[in-house]
């Protein structure tokens, strides 16, 4: 049933008409490098994880190296913080006790 919509009305859609059009989802992927063996990868967003605190010090995102096995953190500023949770990372939040 193919229904014009009134002017000032609004329609439900769907999920099954809003995805009609899509074939597959393109996972999103980070590069990274390990400071220990200075491999370079890239990595899937369940791979790495964002813990933000109340600082730009206490703001980072860390991941496994898979060549090495090290773990790894590095700071995040703004910027990284908006990419990475944008894209789906897992994010903690840090909250101060003081």
């Amino acid at each position: 049933m193919n229904e014009t919509p009134v002017p000032g009305t609004t329609r439900e859609v769907t999920a099954a008409a809003a995805f009609a059009g899509m074939r597959r989802v393109v996972p999103v992927v980070f590069k990274a490098a390990c400071p220990d063996c200075r491999g370079r990868f890239e990595l899937v967003a369940n791979a790495l994880r964002l813990a933000i605190g109340g600082s730009s010090r206490t703001t980072f995102y860390s991941f496994t190296c898979p060549g090495c096995g090290t773990s790894v953190r590095k700071p995040a500023g703004d910027r990284i913080v908006q990419l990475l949770s944008g894209a789906g990372v897992r994010t903690l939040r840090l909250h101060s006790t003081v």
